[in-house]
């Protein structure tokens, strides 16, 4: 294998240079240009590549350690974790995938929020020039919140309750919306030639969350059922709830081969997304609401 070698770091990135070599690495250990248990060049070499003083590469392995993507042996050196069906953070992987010219996610799950907040730093690239793709596509897949779920409800009876769905109702469409109106923003300015944000819904609780990322990553996340207070429409309620944004994810790669497991792992994701967006699943009017 031909020794590692770093893209150019963007001279405008005002990011300190530890998060610049951090965010470079885990590029490459993401896209496995560094695959999983490949020893990282030393810190001498390192710092010979990025041209940073080595405090700055120890501090930016120590972030990527932190973000569970290398493991340090001591007196070996440091390398690249295998992290098969490991826990996976979902934001560096959106944030790799716009540097792509044609970008496409597709979500799956209730309100969208994680994926809201792993938006906000590449479309503020894009909007200062640091990223220009040619196109970008989201399909958002929900819960029909006008029909009653399994979930939410009511802790005492376990009953329906459509002051609880309004207000699951009123926040998933809000992430919606915003996300939808920032990437068509983004074509309004003329930054972005392409822009498609689409969102339907279907009569169903989804047991789990489910991103694909411009069709070569794959995250699953499988929501757990827990009690929750919320207020609606001014009353407090008890409720069994599910809480998404700490659900841990899973992620499969096309990048571990064509035949591997995170590879059908991903193609199956994707079928079973077409499936349902294609079959039973009926276009949301977010501005109907």
């Amino acid at each position: 294998m031909a020794p590692f070698s770093p893209d150019p770091l963007d001279p405008d990135d005002d990011r300190p240079p530890y998060e610049q070599v951090a965010s470079s690495l885990g590029a490459a250990i993401r896209t496995r240009r560094l695959p999983p248990g490949e020893k990282l060049p030393s810190h001498q070499k390192l710092t010979e590549l990025y041209g940073f003083a080595r405090a700055t590469i120890q501090r930016a392995l120590r972030e990527l350690e932190d973000q569970g993507l290398v493991v340090s042996r001591k007196g070996s050196g440091v390398y690249v974790r295998n992290r098969t069906e490991r826990p996976a953070g979902l934001r560096p992987y959106v944030e790799q995938a716009f540097t792509a010219q044609h970008v496409t996610i597709d979500f799956a799950g209730f309100s969208g929020e994680t994926l809201h907040g792993a938006l906000q730093e590449p479309l503020d690239k894009i909007r200062v020039g640091r990223l220009t793709p040619a196109s970008i596509q989201v399909r958002i897949l929900v819960p029909d919140m006008s029909v009653p779920q399994a979930l939410p409800v009511r802790q005492a009876d376990g009953a329906d309750d459509e002051r609880l769905r309004n207000r699951v109702n009123h926040m998933m469409l809000g992430y919606a919306r915003s996300i939808r109106d920032s990437i068509k923003e983004l074509e309004h300015l003329g930054l972005v030639p392409e822009t498609e944000v689409k969102v339907r819904s279907y009569r169903s609780t989804p047991p789990f969350k489910l991103y694909v990322i411009n069709g070569a990553d794959a995250f699953t996340g499988y929501y757990q059922v827990q009690p929750n207070k919320v207020v609606a429409q001014g009353q407090p309620i008890d409720i069994y709830d599910v809480l998404g944004k700490d659900t841990v994810l899973f992620h499969h790669s096309v990048n571990e081969g064509e035949s591997s497991h995170g590879a059908m792992q991903v193609q199956q994701a994707q079928a079973w997304f077409e499936s349902w967006w294609n079959t039973i699943a009926r276009d949301c009017n977010l501005d109907a609401q």
